[in-house]
């Protein structure tokens, strides 16, 4: 009997401890970490591609129309070329804002080369080909541009779409001539020389980024970039516009 009241007062003096000491603290979950911000501040890329088409105008025929020197009626066609060219170069920048718009600007530097010249082929009065000859240069140009580009970062960000423009100035330097007989081909000219020339430029660009972490993407860039020649005087546009396609890496510092 004794131990049974000694385990009832036990057992009371038990619960009404447990009664006295409350409920148990309760802390607050700690707020999940704000997503991450992909692409923003400032960037260093570094791209490469095709210049898959150079506008350096149609082919254009000219007539020996005066009947007191030789050769009248006589025609020259020039048919110049536009072959597939390569650039490749690095870029600075810095994205303003965290947005789904975020202005961007620019600093995109770039060698661009590709090859020149033209077909030649001189008739007489009755159509008979005289002669036929190929003009090929190579010309090398390096292009340093300021861009305005407007980015979108809709969703997670992940993949960014952008449009912009910029202006610049390049220089351009011909490797030299070399002139062949497409009959025989004898190369009868080489110049081993060229020319250079600089002038304003300005292009118009359109791209899409994917980053595969907050601060490195892989991108695809297309631009129409025009070289004028205002210093030059001719009767002609001298405008050349030209269609590069490329790709490369951006990192954001």
């Amino acid at each position: 009997m004794k131990q049974l009241i000694l385990i009832s007062i036990a057992t009371i003096a038990f619960l009404g401890g447990s009664a006295m000491a409350g409920p148990p603290d309760y802390k607050q979950p700690a707020p999940p970490p704000p997503p991450p911000n992909y692409g923003v501040g400032f960037y260093g890329a570094i791209d490469l591609g095709a210049n898959v088409y150079q506008n350096r105008g149609g082919t254009r025929t000219f007539t020996q129309d005066n009947p007191n020197l030789l050769g009248f009626g006589d025609t020259l066609t020039v048919d110049p070329k536009n072959d597939v060219g390569f650039f490749g170069g690095v870029k600075l920048g810095y994205v303003f804002g965290t947005g789904v718009v975020r202005p961007t600007v620019e600093g995109d530097f770039f060698y661009n080369g590709f090859r020149g010249g033209g077909n030649f082929t001189l008739r007489d009065s009755f159509g008979d080909v005289l002669a036929q000859r190929n003009v090929t240069t190579w010309i090398n140009t390096g292009a340093f541009m300021g861009n305005f580009i407007l980015r979108f970062a809709p969703g997670n960000q992940k993949f960014q779409p952008y449009v912009g423009a910029g202006v610049g100035v390049y220089y351009a330097e011909s490797a030299g001539t070399q002139l062949t007989n497409p009959n025989t081909g004898t190369v009868t000219v080489n110049t081993g020389g060229g020319r250079s020339h600089a002038d304003l430029a300005w292009q118009i660009i359109a791209g899409s980024d994917y980053y595969w972490t907050p601060k490195f993407s892989t991108f695809i860039e297309y631009k129409f970039l025009e070289y004028t020649s205002t210093q030059i005087d001719t009767n002609h546009s001298r405008v050349l516009g030209q269609q590069l396609i490329g790709a490369g890496v951006r990192f954001h510092f």
